[in-house]
């Protein structure tokens, strides 16, 4: 197998060159050496590179920022996998797109299936939704939820910072999803790609959590480890108490069964790969 990967600079990227396969020719392109909005550079690459499998990595994932420039996120999560899918179409390669749990409105009271019905509540959820179309019916999309690695601007590197800043925090605690390891996905990913998967697929690590209970467990999870040098007070409050530009789903768990069948690996609890991404943190210093 030889795959692309777009977007190799972001977490999911570095995740997906770090746990590819070992019979895996990797050609891992940043956004700054190739920009999917660019239809020329999708052609060039996909002809200098011949890869027989492409993975989108590359995304606007800034949720509230995409409230106030929605043609940019349009731009990457909607046209730019449009140009992707038409150019893997036209030379026989496979595409993988991720995509997000915030397709959702977050009204369910129990995990969603892939195939239930979607109405995001904000900008980054419409596009990443739009992107879903663009891909086509040919490729595999993957959808996930709260996305965190030890690197990169996410979740768990705000609070670690915030952590050793303040003595309380205040924390959203109805807001349920899952937590889920970059490099969990990553290896789901990769599994699937090598059965041939395509259509709608689920992906996130077991259990679900608030934002809350995350917050407690990357204090309780960091102090243990040294990675803190303290515990911090982390205080539950409602959504309605911390506005943001961007709507959130105040429930957006999902139904990953199929996944599980396909590839025959089932996740580990959220907070058992909190655990070693602390540790990884912590090592790389």
């Amino acid at each position: 197998m030889k795959a692309l990967v777009t977007g190799a600079n972001g977490q999911l990227g570095r995740a997906l060159a770090a746990c590819a396969p070992s019979n895996v020719d990797l050609i891992a392109l940043p956004s700054a050496t190739l920009d999917i909005t660019d239809p020329a550079a999708i052609d060039a690459a996909i002809r200098d590179h011949g890869p027989n499998l492409v993975i989108n990595a590359a995304a606007f994932t800034k949720v509230d920022a995409a409230e106030g420039v929605p043609d940019l996120a349009d731009r990457v999560n909607r046209a730019g996998v449009a140009n992707l899918a038409r150019a893997t179409q036209q030379n026989g390669v496979r595409l993988v797109q991720v995509s997000t749990d915030f397709v959702f409105d977050g009204m369910a009271s129990h995990a969603y299936r892939p195939d239930a019905p979607t109405a995001p509540l904000n900008i980054y959820g419409k596009t990443k939704l739009d992107g879903e179309a663009a891909a086509g019916p040919a490729a595999l999309i993957v959808r996930t939820s709260w996305l965190y690695s030890a690197y990169g601007n996410n979740f768990v590197a705000t609070m670690l910072r915030l952590m050793r800043e303040r003595a309380t925090l205040r924390v959203v605690d109805d807001q349920i999803g899952t937590p889920t390891s970059a490099h969990a996905l990553a290896n789901t990913i990769w599994d699937l790609a090598a059965i041939d998967r395509t259509g709608l697929l689920h992906y996130s690590d077991s259990g679900v959590a608030s934002w809350y209970d995350f917050a407690v467990a990357i204090m309780e999870e960091g102090v243990a480890i040294g990675l803190l040098d303290q515990p911090i007070e982390v205080l539950p409050i409602p959504a309605s108490e911390y506005p943001t530009p961007a709507k959130r789903p105040h429930f957006s768990v999902l139904d990953k069964r199929d996944t599980i069948a396909a590839t025959g690996r089932v996740p580990a609890h959220w907070r058992a790969n909190l655990r070693d991404v602390l540790k990884a943190i912590k090592t790389d210093g």
